[in-house]
């Protein structure tokens, strides 16, 4: 029972860091695709804008899945490291990346230095989500299975790669809704427009690659397959379709701000669809829940410090995305550094 429950711990850490820190990913991805110095300035200074207040907190998900994994699941870890260490080792490198390009590229004074850490942002948001798709379709394709070797076989599979394309376009959907409700926020009718119509494409590119890797599970993962199109796993796939179109209705709108609500909705759905289906295997069909459960102490202490965590993390967590989703957090500017460092008596 407590590796039961510390597995849907997992599943639900997963979602939120798919749903938190794909919106991030996702306005990478805009960055990257939105033009030239001059085309291109309006969008990037929108995503800046909406980005810089809380971007890096959206890792404290992933580091909370990596100790969830390592200590609730340490066949799991040890399964999905060594199988998937090149895909994982690449995202790995992303992340750093992005996050230098991202923090480095606005304090920059040559425009050659902007361009260059502004690439070096966009092109690891796009890469980053890719390689960890890869991995997790690997892993619910079946090839992470204990004492797999790793080869390309492994996470460069069609299974895979679509995983990965998905993953992408997911983000792709996260981002453009977000920033379509901060165009609304800033008073950007253009940027509205602009983000609007890349929100119903992504959203169009998501259906297309979740049809194909349905195809691609029946084809190479029959258990997923079945249990994805009956029962529990089909019900959080219709809801998440509802869902995905509700965003669609309501990004066309002035509650745009709700749409980020059904987005995360879509996204979220589509995970605990995932996790719903390979019941009770944590990679189909191979290692079970049961068998890659770490010690009883082990998790017993794990559920404690979550438990704590969500009393204490959770709350400052929800007010400082409501603070920014209303747009009463600010980045800090040269000239609030500035004005902080003069003595008390100057005005």
């Amino acid at each position: 029972m407590t590796a039961t429950v510390a597995a849907w711990i997992l599943l639900l850490a997963t979602a939120a860091y798919a749903c938190g820190g794909g919106v991030d990913y996702g306005a990478g991805f805009w960055d990257l695709t939105a033009g030239g110095t001059r085309r291109g300035r309006r969008p990037r200074d929108l995503i800046d804008h909406a980005m810089e207040p809380v971007w890096e907190v959206n890792n404290v998900w992933l580091i909370f899945v990596l100790v969830l994994m390592w200590t609730g699941f340490p066949v799991f870890f040890e399964a999905v490291f060594s199988s998937m260490w090149l895909p994982l080792a690449l995202a790995a490198v992303g992340l750093v990346l992005r996050g230098a390009g991202f923090a480095l590229r606005k304090p920059s004074r040559r425009l050659a230095q902007r361009r260059f850490f502004g690439a070096v942002f966009a092109v690891a948001s796009l890469l980053t989500p890719f390689f960890l798709g890869a991995a997790v379709g690997g892993v619910a394709s079946g090839r992470a299975a204990p004492g797999t070797t790793a080869t390309a076989h492994v996470w460069a599979s069609t299974t895979s790669v679509v995983a990965g394309l998905l993953a992408v376009a997911a983000t792709a959907f996260l981002g453009a809704v977000f920033l379509t409700a901060d165009a609304h926020r800033f008073d950007a009718p253009d940027m509205v427009l602009y983000f609007r119509r890349r929100a119903w494409c992504s959203l169009a590119a998501v259906a297309v690659l979740a049809l194909i890797g349905l195809a691609e599970t029946r084809d190479h993962t029959s258990y997923v397959y079945d249990r994805l199109t009956h029962g529990l796993g089909l019900l959080l796939v219709v809801l998440a379709a509802v869902a995905a179109a509700a965003t669609a209705w309501l990004v066309a709108g002035r509650a745009a701000g709700w749409a980020r609500f059904t987005s995360v909705a879509a996204v979220a759905l589509v995970i605990a669809g995932w996790g719903a289906a390979q019941r009770p295997y944590l990679v189909p069909t191979s290692l079970t829940v049961q068998q890659a459960a770490g010690a009883p102490a082990s998790l017993h202490w794990l559920l404690i410090v979550t438990g704590v965590a969500v009393v204490l993390v959770g709350p400052a967590l929800v007010v400082l995305y409501r603070l920014d989703t209303h747009g009463l957090l600010e980045a800090q500017t040269d000239a609030d550094v500035e004005g902080g460092a003069r003595p008390s008596g100057e005005s």
